[in-house]
């Protein structure tokens, strides 16, 4: 009985220690030359970027939740840039309209996970100051 104890508690330590943080600490990537090779093809000159602003409701901690959807979005064909601040429970994307549209936004989104919701998606001409 003794034993099992110990082994709850030593449980219960992990999983608070390896829970989800709100802090995150930076990531700092360096691109080496194929990779800005393959960035430089993939932002088209000639397209026609727009800006959308939206909350994103459902996030509980800035690394698994808002680093993932950053993550997700960022990979769709035609998103030039994408920002989630978790803080403000806010997303910045701009992308190409011939390609990217709200609605595509919005599903990627929640195919993250069920539980985010999209709220208030709105087309800007400049980004909020976070």
């Amino acid at each position: 009985m003794n034993m099992v104890k110990n082994l709850l508690l030593i449980a219960v330590v992990f999983v608070f220690t390896s829970a989800c943080k709100q802090e995150a600490s930076p990531e700092i990537k360096t691109l080496d030359n194929e990779s800005a090779d393959l960035a430089a093809f993939t932002v088209d000159p000639n397209a026609i970027y727009a800006k959308a602003e939206f909350n994103i409701e459902g996030m509980t901690c800035a690394i698994g939740c808002a680093r993932t959807i950053e993550k997700k979005i960022a990979k769709m064909e035609g998103v030039k840039s994408v920002k989630v601040d978790f803080n403000n429970k806010l997303a910045m994307v701009e992308y190409d309209q011939a390609k990217v549209n709200p609605k595509t936004l919005e599903e990627t989104v929640t195919k993250v996970g069920d539980f985010y919701k999209v709220k208030d998606m709105k087309t800007v001409e400049e980004f909020s100051k976070e």
